[in-house]
């Protein structure tokens, strides 16, 4: 994967909200040897060619946020799609990584899994899950927007189904929906949230606000 001046960009408009910086790097880390990324539940997300993947194809099940995504050519591809039934979409080990960015939390525990397994068929080296950590309420903003939370995954559960677990976005208590800070003024308890994460909840993701999972796949 090569340097890319769109996430130094990216990480310095984080500065209301440092912890960003730390959810990027994290994700560089993670998709480092992949060409191709599937980034599932894409909406309007730069962020694959922030961290300088080569390839990424986008699927969105949102109508507006597919329309959208194509206009600003956030991906090289878009699908539209619905994310409870990739296999009518994608060829196994098709790409070399999938991506949800809070994506599963949307689905009922029983799709939630299969989601997950469908996103291993689909990949040929490792699968990531940014996700809140544990059930997060979360209302719908429009009766469409499908941004209603319907399950939680927690560090625990993830480690048995074979991801390796990171805690990020800092201590728990400080987030609320959307992953927004509750507290204010947001640069202040940004930084808060961005030592504490220095320094307790990168060693302890029970704790943490949003976990990154990552799965690697064998050859």
């Amino acid at each position: 994967m090569r340097s890319s001046f769109g996430l130094t960009l990216a990480l310095l408009r984080a500065r209301h909200d440092p912890n960003q910086i730390l959810v990027k790097l994290a994700m560089r880390r993670a998709f480092l040897d992949c060409e191709s990324v599937l980034d599932v539940g894409c909406g309007v997300s730069f962020t694959l060619r922030q961290l300088g993947v080569p390839h990424p194809v986008g699927a969105e099940g949102y109508a507006p946020s597919v329309a959208e995504a194509t206009r600003l050519k956030t991906h090289d591809q878009i699908v539209a799609c619905d994310v409870r039934d990739l296999a009518r979409y994608f060829q196994p080990r098709q790409f070399d990584a999938c991506y949800a960015g809070d994506v599963i939390e949307h689905l009922s525990k029983a799709d939630g899994l299969k989601f997950a397994a469908d996103l291993e068929r689909i990949a040929r080296k490792r699968v990531a899950l940014f996700t809140p950590n544990g059930f997060l309420p979360q209302k719908h903003a429009s009766q469409d927007d499908l941004q209603e939370h319907l399950s939680g995954w927690e560090t625990a559960e993830m480690e048995r189904l074979g991801y390796q677990v990171t805690g990020l976005l800092g201590p728990q208590s400080l987030r609320g929906e959307y992953h927004k800070l509750k507290r204010r003024p947001a640069a202040f308890w940004g930084l808060v949230s961005f030592a504490a994460q220095l320094t307790w909840t990168s060693r302890h993701p029970e704790r943490a606000a949003a976990i990154l999972c990552v799965k690697h796949l064998a050859p």
